[in-house]
């Protein structure tokens, strides 16, 4: 399956392959300032499951123990449509609000609940972390009952 995220003037666009490797919701300040929003939902694929066309423009900032992440924008109308960080090399995360799709996969987790508004709920079980989980976001999530 062959899914395109594209910015508001649709001049950037992220044209993606397969499946993510996993859907989250980030309640964290800098995705609350990114999104504009009191939480950003991003989909993350490996690299080659992903391809970019269009002008886009970058902001790096600071992240946790030194690291960095990568914010790509359109320069024509600002939308933050998908980041890199250094953590997760050979990962790109997209902004699943590009793609426009209500039948995309919905959030598997909710994390860095500590800064998550309290009138913000799930309709649905999700894993709940305060901060970030001990575990890689962007490693294939492991299922009861299937080896990977």
């Amino acid at each position: 399956m062959t899914r395109i995220a594209t910015c508001s003037c649709q001049s950037l666009r992220a044209e993606v392959s397969g499946d993510p490797i996993r859907v989250t919701a980030c309640h964290c300040d800098q995705c609350q300032r990114r999104t504009g929003s009191v939480f950003g939902v991003g989909a993350y694929y490996k690299k080659e499951q992903v391809q970019i066309s269009g002008p886009n423009s970058v902001y790096v900032r600071g992240a946790p123990e030194g690291r960095t992440v990568s914010s790509h924008f359109c320069p024509e109308c600002g939308t933050s449509l998908f980041w890199e960080a250094d953590i997760a090399p050979g990962v790109i995360g997209v902004a699943v609000g590009g793609f426009v799709d209500p039948d995309f996969s919905p959030p598997t987790i909710s994390f860095f609940e500590s800064y998550k508004h309290p009138w913000v709920a799930f309709g649905r079980g999700l894993e709940h972390f305060l901060q970030r989980p001990g575990y890689p976001l962007w490693a294939k999530p492991k299922l009861p009952g299937i080896e990977s």
